[in-house]
């Protein structure tokens, strides 16, 4: 059975979902697709069904990854037993999503940049902002990406 991983920001329409693609695409370079699904939520049912923004999509494709398949969903009380690892975008995301886990849930929460010191602790939200924010977020993601894949083979492959 794969290991299950949640990606998770405010409205599923940004960072979470290029977190969930940049990270389903490099696992699947490292020779894991079959090992690990990744999926993405937000806290907030803004955009419920709404495809991902369009600078997103546009400025992640120009990297090479497609977003066009997403539609945001609003993370649900199953998600934290459905999925092994929840990935929050930033500190605020951390803090909702400890309050929202509902009792016997068992996946494991994490910030998305936790052990990345030199790249924040919080992934900026580039909703509000120009191409610029978007590329910066989309370089933050791809450079956190290769140590989520080393720590996931480390934590949920090499253990058993």
């Amino acid at each position: 059975m794969a290991i299950r991983v949640l990606t998770v920001c405010t409205g599923n329409i940004c960072r979470s979902p290029s977190a969930e693609v940049i990270l389903r695409d490099k696992l699947a370079e490292a020779g894991l697709a079959g090992a690990f699904e990744v999926d993405s939520a937000g806290i907030a049912g803004y955009h419920i069904g709404d495809p991902p923004s369009e600078p997103a999509v546009r400025l992640a494709a120009a990297r090479g990854y497609d977003l066009t398949p997403l539609r945001a969903r609003r993370i649900a009380p199953q998600d934290f037993t459905d999925f092994d690892l929840i990935l929050a975008m930033d500190s605020g995301h951390l803090r909702q999503l400890l309050r929202l886990q509902p009792k016997g849930a068992t996946a494991r929460l994490s910030l998305f940049l936790d052990g990345l010191p030199h790249l924040g602790v919080d992934l900026a939200d580039p909703y509000y902002g120009g191409d610029g924010d978007y590329a910066a977020m989309l370089d933050i993601v791809e450079a956190a990406v290769p140590a989520w894949v080393m720590r996931l083979q480390e934590d949920f492959l090499t253990r058993a």
